[in-house]
């Protein structure tokens, strides 16, 4: 695992250009910021908008605006609502987001979601 030292910084989401990504059905909508193995990103689903992909990657996921489902490849499913967040390593599970109505996310992942195997 690497290590940030990250100095105190603000961030002025106004200024980050959005990038378009297409689901499935629907598009998602980017603003990134990386810093080192760090990656920040305020994501938006348009209404019924459905990840293209099975997801293995670890997140932070915190809604700040709207509702979304977090499908997990075996079909459990988790609403989300404005205030609620998810966390999860990489590689622990298969996941997809569907947004039914549009969601914005504040979403956190990086090298520090990695597991480690303890030897």
């Amino acid at each position: 695992m690497s290590q940030n030292n990250i100095p105190f910084q603000t961030i002025d989401w106004t200024g980050i250009p959005k990038t378009e990504h297409k689901g499935e059905t629907g598009m998602a909508y980017w603003q990134t910021i990386q810093i080192g193995g760090l990656r920040i990103r305020i994501v938006e689903y348009s209404k019924g908008y459905v990840a293209d992909h099975w997801c293995q990657k670890g997140h932070i996921v915190h809604c700040l605006e709207g509702e979304f489902i977090s499908e997990l490849i075996d079909g459990e499913k988790f609403i989300l609502t404005k205030g609620m967040t998810y966390v999860v390593s990489d590689e622990m599970s298969s996941h997809r987001s569907i947004a039914e109505s549009g969601v914005k996310l504040l979403i956190i992942d990086g090298d520090f979601l990695q597991q480690t195997i303890d030897q």
